[in-house]
């Protein structure tokens, strides 16, 4: 008979400190039950990333996203207060707004033609009239939990979830000295790749631990000598000095400069990459147990024309290091499902930003079994 999803989870202790701890073990990446359980718990009750603030900050404009496997609709009102809803009808549960963005007067669901305010309120039925006990107020969108930090719209399913500042915790503090409010969007990237949502995670939290194996054009303008790992809250910060002169290709040494790199990770699932002048942000959302979607957003400080070819060559160069990271991260996947590996230890010196991902998903997945077994 196979593990129960309490036996896998308990295959990690969380309370080990990093010079003891290991990494979680290979049936967190392969395991079904445990990627169901992760929409539940990690996806399903965390602020996560939805999209930018600057779709929507006119009244009437939106976006369409999918949070836990659930589909949201954000929109900003004409009273510019900023709302989600499930992107649910309530008459027979058509999705309201399939479009993935725009502008709009109301949210008409095309199916049946049922109408909601961009307040969620549900306004107007067709061919419903001689129905009896039906109260109008109490059939609008169901809300969802909806807030901006800095350029980015979070929404959390979870009605009971604290304010996203208090999620967020030391985060919002660290990153006001680099001036997020001076970047502008510019492009977008996505990627799919063959491996589960925590390898890419991890691949990212290693400190820079592979950096000079994987990345060697990024790892001749930053001092890996230097780099430092920060965990606080629920989010880490890595950075490192910055020697662009030493670049190994012009190209690298052009878009990556400054004094300064730093590399944030906000639990679970949300990444911000930061140079002088340059930013790219990555979301990773799971598709499945062995694949999953990386977004990349670049927000640069210059998006005139004369600056169109430098940030052209910043997105060609975090492609480049994308593609290293995606070789290797197909590489692990295939092998967690090997016989041969159970879990690994991690390096104290690289691998602390693993480590405080590792004890937060398993304070997450402890929960939600505990739940469930309670409410049995």
């Amino acid at each position: 008979m196979g593990q129960s999803l309490q036996e896998i989870i308990a295959l990690y202790n969380p309370a080990a400190p990093l010079e003891h701890a290991s990494t979680i073990p290979a049936p967190w990446y392969v395991d079904t039950r445990m990627a169901e359980l992760e929409q539940q718990t990690v996806f399903g009750r965390n602020w996560l990333v939805a999209g930018r603030a600057d779709q929507v900050t006119a009244p009437g404009a939106y976006f369409t996203t999918e949070v836990a496997g659930e589909p949201v609709v954000v929109v900003r009102g004409n009273d510019r207060v900023l709302r989600a809803f499930f992107n649910v009808c309530r008459h027979h549960a058509a999705t309201v707004m399939p479009e993935p963005c725009g502008k709009t007067e109301h949210l008409r669901c095309p199916y049946h033609g049922w109408t909601y305010g961009l307040d969620g309120a549900l306004k107007g039925m067709t061919e419903f009239e001689g129905v009896e006990n039906f109260d109008r107020s109490k059939n609008g969108l169901v809300p969802v939990q909806v807030d901006i930090w800095e350029k980015f719209v979070f929404v959390n399913l979870d009605p009971r979830a604290g304010a996203l500042r208090d999620f967020l915790g030391g985060l919002a503090r660290m990153v006001q000295p680099l001036g997020l409010d001076q970047l502008h969007f510019l492009d977008r990237r996505e990627y799919t790749l063959d491996c589960n949502w925590k390898v890419y995670v991890d691949n990212y939290l290693d400190g820079g631990y592979h950096v000079p194996f994987m990345h060697k054009g990024l790892n001749s303008v930053i001092d890996f000598k230097e780099y430092l790992i920060r965990n606080e809250d629920r989010y880490c910060e890595q950075s490192s000095p910055m020697r662009s002169e030493n670049a190994s290709d012009a190209m690298t040494g052009a878009t990556r400069r400054g004094e300064r790199a730093y590399y944030l990770w906000q639990y679970p699932n949300f990444m911000l990459n930061w140079y002088e002048g340059v930013m790219d942000t990555n979301l990773v959302l799971p598709l499945g147990v062995d694949r999953c979607r990386v977004i990349f957003d670049f927000y640069f400080a210059q998006t005139d024309e004369e600056s169109n070819l430098r940030n052209r060559q910043s997105i060609e160069v975090s492609g480049r290091v994308q593609d290293e990271d995606e070789a290797v991260c197909v590489s692990v996947q295939r092998g967690l499902k090997s016989r041969a590996y159970v879990r690994g230890r991690l390096s104290v010196r690289r691998e602390a930003g693993e480590h405080l991902f590792h004890r937060l998903l398993h304070a997450d997945l402890q929960g939600g079994v505990t739940a469930t077994r309670a409410a049995d």
